[in-house]
């Protein structure tokens, strides 16, 4: 590990009502971009569900989601808005379906690390749009230089699968390790975790200063792959997006504990609670 640098600093609600995108008021769909998510299995359809709500809450103009035929029947009736490729991986990793019209992609949410998650994300890496890399879709590999970016979204049992940093001493280190790797890499990282840190490839590292123990549950993380994803494609500076991302999903989490305990959040609920924390942000 690197010397260890300065503290970083917080990443706050005054920076993020600062950078937060305006809707124009003669906008339409295509003025938000189509975003692609690469999400769910029959066995994990709600990882592909919580994205895929997370992504529609978050200024995405349109959402495609590439899943498997039996997912579909389950998210369908819950979110009706999305579009759906039907084996959809699968479609892409055979390069059978473009991804040429997509101003962002998430790749990862409820999938297997095999080889068709490798040989779909192989594509997406040789396409010019953001991409981020979530679960599943998170490997011990290297990153070819793009012009735009990649952001992978570890939880800390999954940046020591691809980095081989034992989990005691990432926590002990979280900020040092995630900045190293990510020049390393030359992608964004995001580390999951209390107090959350995104370092970028460039040195620029930040600390969310929001979200509590209820994150401690299963999807929250999908939820925060699909924010992520739908704030790429409304924000015009990416690196805003990811840190107003793990700001607004963190904020979502500190509402729900106002007057709720912190045992009892639902990771679908995360997205139920962002029309109003946003709107906290604007006013």
């Amino acid at each position: 590990m690197s010397p260890q640098k300065e503290t970083p600093s917080q990443w706050t609600k005054e920076q993020v009502k600062a950078t937060l995108p305006e809707r124009d008021p003669n906008s339409h769909k295509g003025s938000f971009g189509t975003a692609l998510l690469i999400a769910g299995t029959k066995e994990m359809p709600g990882a592909a569900l919580l994205a895929g709500l997370g992504a529609m809450r978050s200024g995405v103009g349109k959402l495609v989601i590439a899943t498997e035929a039996e997912a579909m029947a389950m998210i369908v009736p819950r979110l009706p808005e999305a579009t759906y490729v039907q084996n959809g991986m699968q479609r892409i990793a055979e390069q059978l379906a473009s991804v040429d019209a997509y101003r962002a992609a998430a790749i990862g949410p409820g999938t297997e690390p095999d080889r068709m998650t490798e040989d779909a994300l192989s594509v997406l890496l040789e396409s010019s749009m953001p991409l981020i890399v979530d679960a599943g879709a998170l490997s011990r590999r290297t990153y070819a230089e793009r012009q735009a970016p990649v952001i992978l979204t570890p939880h800390p049992a999954e940046f020591s699968r691809i980095t081989g940093v034992a989990v005691d001493e990432l926590q002990k280190h979280r900020a040092d390790y995630a900045a190293e790797w990510a020049e390393k890499l030359g992608v964004a990282i995001v580390l999951k975790g209390q107090n959350t840190v995104t370092a970028f490839q460039d040195g620029e590292v930040w600390i969310n200063p929001t979200g509590n123990s209820s994150l401690a549950k299963g999807g929250t993380g999908d939820t925060l792959a699909g924010i992520m994803l739908g704030m790429l494609c409304c924000h015009n500076d990416w690196k805003h997006a990811v840190l107003n991302a793990v700001h607004m999903h963190g904020a979502c989490a500190d509402e729900w504990t106002k007057t709720r305990s912190p045992h009892t959040l639902l990771a679908h609920e995360l997205a139920e609670l962002l029309p109003e924390v946003w709107a906290a942000f604007e006013s």
